[in-house]
């Protein structure tokens, strides 16, 4: 898949708070700002190494109601600094995830709430 169609990708602003556990440190790297089924847009106040790849997990509650772990493997493609001293915006595009947690994904991008960028 090329840039341009990770880029197609149907991106969901989210509406409520998500964050993204560093799985190799077991620690907070930031919040999700926007999400596709092939990437994402990180807000993080943690300057990240250009190029570099991350494990990282993030809970979404499915269509039921029940909280779901996404473990996934990504490649950090940009980075620039958010408005506040500080802050950054970084992207991510998915290496790794597995089917299952890529099902739930999709179906949490597609229930009401949030916008689409």
């Amino acid at each position: 898949m090329s840039n341009e169609e990770y880029r197609r990708a149907k991106r969901k602003q989210v509406a409520e708070r998500i964050d993204v556990i560093d799985t190799m440190l077991e620690t907070p790297i930031g919040l999700i700002g926007n999400i596709s089924e092939t990437g994402m847009m990180l807000f993080t106040t943690r300057h990240l190494a250009d190029d570099a790849l991350f494990q990282l997990r993030f809970t979404l509650t499915d269509a039921g109601g029940n909280r779901r772990d996404i473990s996934i493997g990504a490649h950090q493609l940009w980075s620039e600094p958010a408005s506040s001293p500080g802050q950054f915006w970084v992207g991510f595009r998915f290496i790794d995830i597995s089917p299952d947690d890529l099902a739930v994904l999709r179906v949490w991008i597609d229930l009401p709430g949030g916008q689409y960028v």
